[in-house]
């Protein structure tokens, strides 16, 4: 079994202090903060850098000639390029700012999608994806009577893809979770999009769950489109970005029509703006985007590879010492070498939320439920699961405290 001395924590009490909501008691305990697959917390730079928008630059972006909406729109379009730059995309008008994954990934069902499938066309999608990455594409096929079909996964929660080149036919666009929120399983996601487009296929990746604990390189990847969230990579809510290929987003109408996505507007018709803009229709959330940049900055100043390094060694911590605990299955690959820091679980007789609420009396925050993954635990046979999901800022100690508290659990309900 692992211990917390295999793992190199990078000055990694120095780092927590970044976090100003680490520092406070929960229920008289130490915050242990282990839910952030759901949203992670944020550092002090990066909710000093939305302090400073407000309250230095507030004013809209790309519509003024005055000093506070320039230097809003050089802030806004620098931390567009720090996106591009982050995930290696070739041009910064391959990078469209959204909300959020799921607003990303309905951009591409309802532009790419409305434009591009056809009655009896395939999507395939995997068993493990999430709600967002699912339901839009339901909706479209709906739409447009295109066809889904799923991958399945194996007893340890890894995708089948022994007949994948025969799963491949007729399929217009692949949609695939990068790495699973649920199951922590990481997707070949480079092998796929080979397959795919020697199989004619557009491959979109949902990155909400790889994009802020590993190095993630477009190009490397050879996919199509990547979706990813600024919450979860310590940047504010209401931050995203969608990259495509410039080519594909070239060809795809509008997603929403407003300002700023038009080019030119008459009684007669309208004419659409170049890409980014095209999809970024009305006021954006400036402040937020401009501290996402901040956040990346924060990110690689870690760096990306030292984060995954950190992360797959807490995993592999996790797995040793949760597996001590009795009555507890684990729900995902073996090894920390084929997931992330992801780990859902049951414990026997205890439901997983009295498993969280247990757990929120010593201080512990993991989330409890489907985790918007509804088919997925269908599938495993099981209607919920509590989930511990981990981030740079977590440490060994409060593994070993949530070992300790689902024991007490476990003796609760005994």
């Amino acid at each position: 079994m692992g211990t917390q001395k295999d793992i190199d924590q990078f000055d990694i009490l120095t780092l927590r202090r970044e976090f100003p909501i680490l520092q406070q008691p929960i229920h008289g305990k130490p915050l242990a903060f282990l839910d952030s697959g759901a949203s992670s917390q944020k550092p002090r730079r990066v909710i000093t850098s939305l302090e400073h928008y407000y309250e230095h630059t507030n004013a809209n972006v790309h519509r003024g000639v005055y000093q506070l909406s320039e230097q809003a729109t050089f802030a806004y379009e620098r931390a567009r390029g720090k996106v591009a730059k982050f995930i290696n995309a070739r041009s910064l008008k391959e990078i469209v700012f959204v909300r959020n994954t799921t607003e990303a990934i309905n951009l591409v069902a309802n532009t790419w999608g409305a434009a591009n499938l056809r009655p009896g066309d395939r999507i395939l999608l995997t068993v493990m994806e999430h709600h967002s990455n699912l339901v839009p594409w339901q909706m479209i096929a709906q739409r447009t009577g295109a066809k889904i079909d799923y991958l399945e996964i194996d007893g340890d929660g890894r995708l089948i893809l022994d007949d994948l080149d025969r799963r491949l036919q007729g399929v217009k666009i692949v949609a695939v979770t990068h790495q699973s929120n649920v199951l922590g399983t990481i997707n070949p996601v480079a092998e796929i999009a080979a397959r795919a487009h020697a199989a004619g296929a557009v491959v979109l990746v949902d990155g909400a769950q790889s994009v802020p604990h590993m190095p993630v390189d477009v190009q490397a990847l050879g996919i199509d489109f990547l979706a990813f969230s600024g919450h979860k990579m310590c940047g504010p809510t209401g931050s995203g970005a969608l990259w495509g290929r410039k080519a594909l987003l070239d060809a795809m109408p509008p997603f929403l029509g407003g300002g700023s996505m038009i080019q030119n507007v008459t009684l007669e018709g309208t004419t659409y703006a170049d890409v980014p803009t095209r999809f970024e229709a009305g006021t954006p959330a400036i402040g937020e985007s401009i501290a996402l940049g901040e956040a990346i900055d924060f990110l690689s100043d870690v760096g990306m590879a030292r984060i995954h390094a950190y992360e797959q060694k807490l995993t592999a911590y996790a797995l040793d010492r949760l597996s001590e605990v009795h009555g507890l299955q684990l729900y995902g690959p073996p090894t920390a070498e084929q997931r992330g820091g992801v780990i859902s679980f049951t414990l026997e007789g205890v439901h997983p939320h009295d498993v969280a609420a247990i757990l929120d009396t010593e201080g512990i925050a993991v989330r409890a439920g489907h985790h918007c993954c509804q088919p997925l635990h269908d599938l495993l046979n099981i209607p919920a699961t509590a989930r511990a999901s981990f981030y740079l800022y977590n440490i060994p100690e409060e593994i070993d405290r949530l070992a300790a508290a689902l024991e007490k659990a476990r003796r609760l309900f005994a």
